[in-house]
């Protein structure tokens, strides 16, 4: 019986693993896409589909991409497919959250899990309502 316990969680696991790990929402970043997107104000989120706190958040920025849709750019980058972008950024823990004016200039940067509470907050300190 034990043993059957144990098989059934692993597949309950993998089944939920594989299901996160195929999110990708509209704004993830791909090889061609420039951040910060020029001429709006630019969330971008840096992390991992695997990652506790990156699953956690990403129902809230494809909620806030739809939200803000012409107003500011949320965009996802998932380190794992694009280490070099994350290089780039300098970072040094997911999920950072880095917020850009629109003339491209960084105002913001927060590491971990960040609510939606946070991020509005946030881009009201920006001007974007």
């Amino acid at each position: 019986m034990r043993n059957k316990v144990i098989v059934a969680a692993f597949i309950i696991t993998v089944f939920i693993s594989g299901a996160f790990l195929a999110w990708s929402p509209a704004g993830a970043v791909g090889p061609a896409m420039v951040v910060p997107v020029k001429g709006i104000v630019t969330l971008v989120d840096v992390g991992a589909a695997s990652c506790i706190p990156c699953k956690m958040m990403a129902p809230i920025l494809e909620k806030l991409e739809k939200k803000y849709e012409g107003k500011a750019a949320v965009v996802f980058i998932d380190v794992r497919h694009y280490p070099d972008q994350a290089r780039r950024l300098g970072i040094q823990g997911i999920p950072t959250q880095i917020f850009y004016d629109a003339k491209g200039k960084e105002v913001q940067r927060h590491i971990g899990y960040m609510s939606e509470a946070a991020i509005v907050a946030q881009f009201k300190k920006m001007g974007i309502e």
